[in-house]
């Protein structure tokens, strides 16, 4: 789940404590192409007011047509079907005959996304569970693995970070990728034994590990769903990371410098008793190759490259094990997800 569908909730919670009427919808199946994938959020307010999307626009355009919306005792939650036929699909800008599903659910109770949100700027991964029939909404915590499920009555919906960003560094650097991450839905680490660095962070946005960088790539026991990016562009720092980041799950590891200085960094590392397969995993230069110069360009394209991996639209570099099956389609290409 990412910032924009947390950014949908909030608002949500918003609108209930001014009195207003408020109507959620969440996508829950999806066939052929769709515009948003599952889990996606739109909040409705009774006069017409948006926030989220579902689709590109023309779905959007037929709820609010069904507008007045009332949120009262007799309110219950429903599916909605868009797609069904080949006019449905070409009416509602569904491309090559796409279909999807959406759960109305009227919103009566603000308390639920007042737990959800603090947990999860608490970096907690959670579920929320909504019982179609009755309306309930319950909240339990889950691992990364856990995708949305849908049985037809009940909504397990997960929320909370599942792909995780530890960054060795807290520079200029750093700032401009751990904004981007946590957009995107990262859960941002950051490790950095320098005092001058690491200050005026907004902690609600990242969380920092104490010790060297050996120490915080240990403690964060890094798995599939681990990226793990040295930017202090000092080796003294970089390497140590990045001799215990190699050796793990990570699905991504990166260090800033250019071609030659990344050159120099692996035979470091082999010299230091690193596996050659295993530094041949290391990703340098970092991020996809659109010329970037300022920090805010180089944070792009490291973040474009990590979220092409994730999703499986970039291949990763031989010798890496962490699992990814780019052959199969959906979101998330790891074995693990």
């Amino acid at each position: 789940m990412d910032g924009v569908d947390l950014t949908v909730l909030r608002r949500a919670r918003d609108w209930l404590r001014e009195g207003h009427d408020v109507v959620l919808y969440s996508v829950v199946e999806t066939w052929g192409s769709a515009p948003r994938p599952v889990g996606s959020l739109l909040a409705l307010r009774g006069d017409g007011r948006v926030e989220g999307s579902v689709s590109g626009g023309c779905i959007e355009d037929d709820l609010l047509a069904r507008l007045p919306l009332r949120v009262d005792e007799q309110a219950r939650c429903a599916l909605i079907t868009y797609g069904v036929t080949k006019e449905e699909s070409a009416r509602f800008g569904l491309p090559c005959g796409g279909t999807l599903r959406l759960v109305q659910e009227p919103l009566r109770d603000a308390g639920w996304i007042d737990e959800l949100l603090q947990r999860c700027e608490a970096h907690e991964r959670v579920a929320r569970h909504l019982h179609l029939r009755s309306g309930a909404v319950t909240l339990a915590p889950i691992g990364r693995e856990q995708a949305l499920h849908f049985d037809g009555e009940h909504l397990v919906a997960p929320f909370g970070p599942a792909w995780r960003l530890l960054l060795i560094g807290a520079g200029q650097l750093s700032r401009y990728v751990a904004d981007l991450a946590h957009t995107l839905g990262f859960e941002v680490l950051i490790c950095d034994p320098r005092e001058a660095y690491a200050h005026d962070w907004p902690l609600e946005r990242v969380r920092f590990l104490p010790g060297m960088p050996d120490d915080a790539v240990l403690a964060a026991e890094p798995d599939a769903h681990t990226a793990i990016v040295a930017l202090t562009h000092d080796p003294r720092l970089d390497d140590m990371a990045l001799l215990t980041a190699l050796g793990s799950e990570a699905f991504y590891v990166g260090a800033l410098g250019s071609r030659t200085n990344n050159e120099k960094r692996k035979q470091r590392l082999i010299s230091l008793g690193l596996d050659a397969a295993d530094v041949g995993r290391l990703h340098g230069p970092i991020g996809l190759p659109i010329g970037s110069r300022t920090p805010a360009e180089i944070a792009l394209s490291l973040m474009a490259e990590i979220v092409a991996l994730k999703n499986g639209a970039r291949v990763a570099l031989p010798g890496r094990q962490a699992g990814l099956d780019a052959a199969r389609p959906g979101a998330a290409r790891l074995k693990s997800a």
